[in-house]
């Protein structure tokens, strides 16, 4: 059975392009990346998904009444391509109750951080100046909080003294296309078991 993706993005898509990327490569058998939803017209992942094939979802929150009319449209685009994964990857906004009572436990989201540090808008930024010599990267499932969700995987990077948001931001990057290409292919394969907050990958 083919389990089909659906990415929402709402920047320049570098994450979005190392998924398809991969599917495209044949390294995720068994996945489809059947849509990308996006919440910025002027976002340049609307260029790679062109260039890659892929069809696009996208609208802007300001001509809804509320984010649950929103995210009713959007369950219903997801819904008629028969979507069983939802991968945030630099969607800038917060699940609300809509979209996460019909995927609950399907959605997962990238952080660059190590959660439960530096929760929320420019984690980069945070780590900076906070300090810290090791920050990194999570992939989480989402629940109704800002990055609570229950942790799958996470991978460490470490902070130079060099470092400035750039610099530190292209490492993290760099590790963020890998680690969430290997959480999707757990998921697809089954490996994933979650029980309240601890997460068990099989082998």
């Amino acid at each position: 059975m083919v389990r089909k993706l659906a990415i929402f993005a709402s920047g320049s898509g570098s994450n979005f392009e190392a998924i398809v990327q991969a599917v495209q490569a044949g390294r995720l058998p068994g996945v489809e990346v059947a849509l990308l939803v996006c919440d910025k017209p002027q976002a340049k992942v609307l260029e790679r998904a062109e260039r890659l094939g892929i069809e696009a979802f996208v609208f802007q929150p300001k001509d809804y009444a509320n984010k649950a009319a929103f995210e009713a449209e959007v369950v219903q685009e997801l819904q008629k391509r028969e979507i069983s994964l939802v991968v945030l990857a630099g969607y800038m906004r917060l699940v609300g109750e809509t979209l996460l009572a019909a995927y609950e436990g399907s959605i997962i989201n990238l952080h660059p951080s190590l959660l439960p540090a530096f929760p929320g808008k420019d984690a980069i930024g945070q780590a900076l100046a906070y300090g810290v010599k090791i920050t990194g990267v999570t992939v989480h499932l989402v629940d109704a909080g800002l990055d609570t969700g229950p942790i799958i995987a996470q991978v460490p990077v470490a902070v130079q003294e060099q470092d400035t948001a750039e610099t530190l931001a292209a490492r993290i990057h760099a590790v963020e296309h890998g680690l969430l290409v290997e959480v999707i292919g757990m998921l697809a394969e089954g490996r994933v078991q979650v029980a309240g907050r601890q997460v068990q990958v099989r082998s």
